[in-house]
């Protein structure tokens, strides 16, 4: 994994970030919560940690140093009440300023997939990390952080399209709904926020769907809509239901396909 680390680095900041935290957090909603992930994922932070070993010589593209595989990298972790271990993330040197006790860390430079990297590590016992832990703080618990890594690595794929998969005819497919407990009401929510501004979207059905080859199941959203605009309707129910996941991928499949009205015989909508 490359981390960041210069001598005389650029100040890291983030105004667009600052603003979409603070939108979110004056007026909750579906669009401010993915306008503000939207610019986690753009974003760089500083992260204090004791850095030792063999100082980082190689240059990457982008102005930083890669870690040579000797050098130590000791991060510094914050603990919630629980005692739960989280890594900071400061979107500034002022926010830094903030913690006691970080005098004479280095800082490691770090963006979303750093994170994510690091919490997946299979000896790591930190839970997630925080956005500017003693102000406007965000959490973002490791759950969330796989969700939306999952999200992103195949919005990447496509370059911000659809990845379309086909179902075999002698395919054996599972079909159910979500466990009472576990109903995405949250992420239905966001989804009905969406479609209810299109006059396109007639309908919306929620099942699961898991294949043979498949260990877990997945979010299968069925949308019953008129004219040729699919993959738009399709692309926005993905970022509107993306923050609400929690480690399902999403399916979606037209209403117009034999399977799909099939799978939702009996159903009633969740839409309208």
């Amino acid at each position: 994994m490359e981390l960041k680390q210069e001598k005389n680095p650029k100040p890291v900041k983030n105004p667009e970030l600052l603003k979409a935290i603070e939108e979110m957090q004056k007026n909750n909603n579906p669009d401010t919560v993915n306008a503000m992930i939207n610019a986690v994922m753009k974003a760089k932070f500083i992260t204090p940690a004791n850095v030792s070993g063999p100082q980082p010589v190689a240059k990457t593209d982008n102005g930083g140093t890669v870690m040579q595989q000797e050098t130590q990298v000791q991060f510094q972790l914050i603990e919630n009440q629980k005692g739960e271990k989280f890594f900071p993330a400061f979107t500034d040197l002022d926010e830094k300023k903030k913690w006691e006790g970080v005098h004479g860390r280095n800082d490691v430079i770090m963006d979303f997939d750093a994170y994510y990297q690091l919490l997946q590590a299979p000896d790591s016992n930190v839970m997630g990390f925080v956005i500017n832990p003693f102000g406007r703080s965000v959490a973002f618990p490791k759950a969330m952080v796989q969700s939306l890594a999952e999200q992103k690595r195949e919005m990447d794929r496509e370059r911000g399209g659809l990845t379309q998969k086909t179902i075999g005819a002698d395919e054996k497919i599972e079909l159910g709904d979500p466990e009472p407990d576990e109903y995405p009401i949250d992420m239905m929510a966001a989804i009905i926020n969406f479609v209810r501004e299109r006059d396109d979207v007639n309908k919306a059905y929620l099942r699961m769907f898991k294949r043979e080859n498949e260990e877990k199941p997945s979010y299968l959203v069925i949308v019953d809509f008129t004219g040729d605009k699919m993959e738009e309707i399709f692309k926005g129910i993905s970022a509107y239901a993306a923050p609400f996941l929690s480690g399902y991928q999403l399916s979606m499949m037209p209403y117009s396909l034999p399977f799909a009205k099939k799978a939702v015989d009996g159903v009633d909508p969740f839409y309208p």
